[in-house]
């Protein structure tokens, strides 16, 4: 493929000794209110449904650029004379630096205030899909979509910190997000689809291109629209802590990635994660004594529900993330879609997510709690992956991927925005970016180790439906997993009490 809010003010944080009295409400109220299409920029009123569009239209293009090329690399290998062994680097460059460098774009929002960081994510993004487009060369193209990467890992966690920041709590909270997760989802199926279009009738070179128009409008209207949001004080980045998250992560996607050529269990592979995770184990190490200049405070994971909540995302991604992967080569294999006929094979998936996740599930938020519909929907989801599993060479499209993707987008739009929101609740506003941050780290993380643990188990399916089998059932497993994490979620989420 892909993949991820209110309000909540410090005294409702649940390491804070005053939670709940009339005081802090009014204070609450207060920041909502000065946050809520009130604040003065420039010599205009920023207005809540055009921030919520910002942070949906940068979110689209960063998730899109994660699987646009693909269907392009034909192309692009013919014209650049790129060897087999090269091609892979113009996909997996964007994805090492984004994963890579998460944790410390969450937290630059944080610092350096969230309109300054989301422009200079967009000018980086922007500016790296123009060189890409242009590159002469494969050697030019890689820097260029290691430059999207970064600004994409900068961008990606401000525009949720923007929702986090300004949108309030409760039913508004719910509709920007289900809006912000659903975009996500859709720039993830329209990379496929947009792609295949794109490179059939004008270039392989348009499906970069296409991002730099976007990215200067948004450039253009950002500023007017998108609060300061200043830091209260000015706090210095932890260096070390940054060197070797950004290590860490980039070490271990580097093994994700090539986990499924080299194989799961190789030397390369196990040295290059080992390296990642010792690295990682060093970061927390320093993190603890860090404290209030960490990229990850010690208070956000000492919240059991942002804890237990990341982790709970972590196994959400390595579910619906490799979906996307196993589907579009079980279409060309088992159904001999072309690739224009695999990306339309996706949009019941897109449309249905999207209805449920925007129309349906924020009514029912209203009503029950956030974790039981996160249950609901990995067990609905794994029912529909266990259907899936069921597709057989030359079956038809209706019964063989139709039917189970009812289930699994119904199932995938129920949990994805409960999810989010109670991973991204009752965090201070100084803590918005760097929560952020490690939300899309967790569904990253969860993503890459779910596609290369599934390859493995799958023995590199082609041609027949065994190895498909196999996959679809490991991943409706891993929606029991999530059923059953999401389970032991506190009861307690802004505010609400089941």
């Amino acid at each position: 493929m892909a993949a991820s809010l209110g309000v909540v003010h410090p005294s409702r944080h649940p390491l804070s000794p005053t939670a709940g009295t009339l005081c802090d409400t009014c204070v609450y109220d207060t920041f909502v209110s000065q946050h809520q299409g009130v604040e003065q920029v420039g010599d205009t009123r920023s207005s809540p449904g055009a921030l919520i569009a910002l942070a949906c239209a940068a979110q689209f293009m960063v998730v899109l650029d994660v699987s646009v090329i693909n269907v392009a690399l034909p192309s692009l290998q013919q014209e650049l004379s790129v060897a087999a062994i090269d091609l892979p680097w113009a996909v997996n460059a964007y994805t090492l630096v984004f994963a890579g460098f998460l944790l410390l774009g969450g937290r630059l929002a944080d610092l350096h205030g969230h309109r300054r960081v989301f422009l200079a994510g967009l000018g980086l993004f922007t500016g790296a899909s123009l060189l890409g487009g242009l590159a002469p060369t494969v050697a030019l193209l890689g820097v260029a979509r290691a430059g999207q990467g970064l600004g994409a890992a900068i961008l990606a966690p401000v525009t949720l910190t923007l929702l986090t920041t300004t949108v309030t709590s409760g039913p508004a909270r719910h509709r920007a997000l289900a809006v912000w997760t659903g975009v996500g989802l859709a720039g993830g199926t329209a990379g496929n689809l947009l792609g295949g279009l794109l490179t059939e009738y004008l270039s392989w070179r348009s499906v970069l291109l296409i991002n730099v128009p976007l990215g200067v409008i948004a450039l253009a209207v950002a500023p007017r629209h998108l609060p300061p949001g200043r830091p209260a004080r000015r706090r210095r980045l932890d260096a070390p802590g940054a060197v070797l998250a950004t290590a860490g992560l980039t070490c271990l996607a580097y093994a994700m990635v090539q986990a499924p050529a080299r194989g799961l269990t190789t030397a390369p592979t196990v040295t290059v994660a080992a390296a990642g995770v010792l690295a990682l184990a060093v970061f927390l190490a320093v993190e603890v004594r860090a404290a209030d200049t960490a990229l990850v405070p010690a208070r956000l994971l000492h919240a059991r529900h942002i804890a237990l909540g990341n982790l709970t995302m972590l196994l959400a991604g390595a579910a619906l993330n490799p979906m996307w992967y196993f589907l579009a080569l079980a279409m060309r294999d088992l159904l001999n879609f072309s690739p224009l006929q695999t990306g339309l094979g996706f949009l019941p998936h897109t449309v249905l997510t999207l209805a449920v996740g925007i129309l349906v599930t924020p009514r029912l938020m209203r009503r029950m709690p956030a974790r039981r519909l996160v249950v609901a929907g990995a067990l609905v989801a794994a029912a529909g992956f266990a259907w899936q599993s069921r597709l057989a060479p030359d079956g038809g499209y209706l019964s063989g991927i139709l039917g189970p993707a009812a289930l699994i987008a119904a199932g995938g739009g129920l949990l994805t925005t409960p999810l989010t929101a109670i991973v991204t609740s009752r965090i201070s506003p100084e803590d918005a970016g760097a929560a952020s941050g490690l939300m899309n780290t967790a569904k990253q993380a969860g993503g890459g180790l779910g596609l290369a643990a599934l390859v493995a188990i799958a023995a590199q399916p082609a041609g027949t439906g065994t190895g498909y089998r196999t996959a679809f059932l490991g991943i409706s497993a891993v929606c029991v997993c999530v059923a059953a994490a999401a389970s032991l979620l506190p009861r307690v989420v802004d505010g609400q009490q089941e």
